[in-house]
């Protein structure tokens, strides 16, 4: 926390060791939301967010971010703040869509953050996986923010060990005391031979992120490359995170659901349908099924397999038809 974000902590009194970042955000909400309480999440969202806010008896409020590039649209933000507002959640770089929040938006959420006194819960899984020119800055680090947002993250993206469970919640002590609280109750403790080899992971040198980095740049590129060639106008290039969340043409008359049943059922590749990250009580609607998300945290085997998959699917003029040209669009 100090090295890559400029905080000051206590490791006695300010973590909570969790069962990965899905406990450990879990925790955090039911640490700070009651009944009643509400939450502001930028939409499109990853799904457990609301689970755990609701379980918590909080009210999901979603802000939708502006496609193609996800920017976050000031005004409707700011007009998602009611008195009940208790908490932001803000997930960069996010999934579904590879957007790295700008220091000018992370500043917009600061400085409603304190004026409307209310936490903010973050998600940084993706930290070390950034593209380009794009860097990763913590809300915490803004001014007046450390005293009021929960960092939430794990090993499981940075260090490819998903299946590990090792995660953590950073907050001021009391919050954090109350996070370790709900954790016990929920799954008593991380697994300790991983939280061992978790101290050899994060004593990494720069140069294994700067490796990380390289190499999933080399798969984000080869994606791109494989989307291209199949037929998608790549509009928005992920900034970070392991995610290429693209756009059907409009030329396809078939929604993200069907694309990814043919797209499995024809060539044997899995993708996720879009419209498990979108939330219909957002404004415009008319984009909710017409992304799909596809994961590029594979072994080169596995991205050429697809690949191969694909043009040949694109090749066979028998099944691109009933793929492309569906009617059944919704």
């Amino acid at each position: 926390m100090k090295r890559d974000h400029g905080l000051d902590v206590d490791p006695l009194t300010d973590f909570a060791v969790c069962c990965g970042q899905s406990e450990a955000f879990a925790a955090a909400t039911f640490a700070v939301i009651d009944q009643g309480d509400e939450v502001l999440l930028f939409d499109p969202a990853f799904e457990t967010y609301q689970t755990c806010i609701e379980l918590a008896r909080g009210v999901p409020v979603y802000v939708p971010l502006d496609p193609p590039f996800w920017s976050l649209n000031e005004d409707k933000f700011l007009k998602s703040f009611t008195n009940r507002t208790k908490a932001v959640v803000l997930n960069s770089p996010h999934n579904p869509t590879g957007k790295v929040f700008t220091k000018e938006e992370l500043l917009i959420i600061a400085q409603a953050c304190q004026k409307m006194d209310c936490f903010a819960i973050t998600d940084e899984v993706y930290e070390y996986i950034t593209y380009d020119e794009n860097k990763h800055i913590s809300l915490a680090s803004l001014p007046g923010m450390q005293d009021r947002t929960i960092i939430t993250s794990s090993l499981s993206k940075s260090y490819s060990v998903t299946g590990w469970r090792v995660g953590w919640a950073c907050a001021p002590a009391n919050i954090a005391s109350a996070i370790r609280n709900i954790h016990v109750k929920l799954t008593d403790s991380a697994p300790a031979p991983f939280q061992e080899a978790a101290l050899v992971a994060l004593t990494s040198t720069p140069d294994f992120y700067s490796s990380l980095k390289k190499d999933y740049t080399v798969r984000r590129d080869f994606i791109l490359q494989m989307l291209t060639d199949f037929g998608f106008h790549i509009s928005f290039k992920p900034q970070g995170s392991i995610f290429v969340f693209a756009e059907l043409p409009t030329s396809w008359q078939i929604s993200d659901m069907d694309f990814v049943t043919n797209l499995i059922t024809n060539a044997g590749v899995a993708a996720v349908p879009g419209c498990g990250f979108f939330h219909t009580s957002t404004g415009d609607s008319s984009c909710h099924h017409r992304y799909v998300r596809f994961a590029f945290c594979k072994s080169n085997d596995t991205l050429n397999s697809a690949a191969h998959k694909m043009r040949k699917l694109a090749g066979s003029d028998a099944k691109m038809r009933p793929l492309l040209m569906d009617k059944q669009f919704r």
